[in-house]
């Protein structure tokens, strides 16, 4: 069985074994950034890896940068891993507006870079599209519609679609409003020209009145875009909405009078049935006074106020009467 002193010795040469192991990792890195003239001292280099942070990759960022002339301190790319951000990508779109003689710093590429987390947009694509203007269809062929619909004066409807050609500005990218918004923009300025033209021809003769118009209006306030054209690439005539509307409201007019008809024919429905119950009513009482004229005649006999001799007078009068009147039928057929 091994002595003590022999134990502490193998364990001092596992020590030193492991920490020879190390220095050569951080030798070969450290050698690494000497010589591309981006020094990063042993400190650093063991501060970073007692930090979890992936020492070779932000070296090798650092050594990119200074390649490029571009000198970043090794705190401030540590600095921005930790953030969350993108180190390599964030490098290549500062040497990038370099090559294309944009003023962009590391502190506002950073910035650019974590406000495009998880949007799928990147500081890298910021900085191309201000070197290279992107076209932006409007509308959006994602959101399911072609064209932007609006309405003359005369009722016609027009469908337009246009592209717009904008290009990044880095001073408003962070906080700025995006793509959605010059769409939205754009699409509520073209409704309201084509709204205001007096007929829809004026609009087909003239379709770049319409981008003269919106684009005067200063769409890309507030934006992270600038907008440098806005071209009308297509524009179709729709449907006659005016005529539409017109049909609806005369059907609706139309409803609205049968309506008005039938209440009214409701209530002469109701008013015949009144007097015919009121006729019915009347019938009775008329049926009620003649059953009581033989009471009253009785009546009469037995008080003495009427003879038989008047008795007999009044039924040749009856007589006479109905015979006149049957001679009158007869004459009249």
């Amino acid at each position: 069985m091994p002595d003590l002193p022999t134990i502490i010795l193998i364990v001092v040469a596992l020590f030193g074994l492991l920490l020879f192991g190390l220095m050569i990792s951080f030798f070969s890195v450290w050698l690494r950034a000497w010589l591309a003239g981006a020094y990063v001292g042993f400190i650093d280099l063991v501060a970073m890896r007692l930090r979890q942070v992936p020492y070779g990759m932000v070296v090798d960022a650092r050594i990119t940068a200074k390649k490029a002339g571009i000198e970043i301190p090794i705190n401030d790319i540590e600095a921005h891993f930790l953030a969350g951000g993108n180190v390599i990508p964030t490098i290549q779109a500062l040497i990038a507006a370099r090559k294309a003689g944009i003023d962009l710093g590391w502190d506002r590429a950073g910035a650019i870079d974590l406000a495009t987390k998880g949007s799928g947009k990147s500081v890298v694509e910021a900085v191309r599209t201000s070197v290279d203007p992107k076209v932006i269809d409007c509308p959006n062929p994602a959101s399911g519609r072609t064209t932007i619909d609006g309405v003359a004066k005369d009722g016609i409807q027009v469908k337009v679609r246009a592209r717009v050609t904008v290009r990044t500005n880095l001073d408003r990218f962070v906080g700025g409003a995006k793509e959605e918004t010059i769409i939205a923009r754009v699409g509520e300025g073209i409704v309201t020209t084509i709204g205001s033209a007096e007929t829809y021809k004026v609009v087909l003769e003239s379709p770049d009145s319409i981008s003269k118009v919106v684009l005067n209006r200063g769409l890309d306030v507030g934006t992270a875009f600038e907008i440098l054209s806005i071209d009308i690439a297509d524009v179709d005539v729709g449907e006659n909405v005016g005529a539409q509307l017109k049909v609806a409201q005369a059907e609706a007019d139309k409803n609205m009078a049968q309506a008005h008809a039938e209440i009214r024919r409701a209530a002469a429905v109701a008013l015949e049935q009144e007097m015919s119950a009121r006729v019915a009513e009347m019938k009775a009482k008329v049926v009620e006074a003649e059953a009581e004229v033989p009471l009253a005649l009785a009546e009469a006999f037995r008080s003495g106020r009427l003879g038989v001799m008047d008795y007999y007078k009044m039924e040749n009068v009856k007589s006479d009467t109905e015979m006149r009147t049957s001679i009158s039928k007869n004459e009249g057929a």
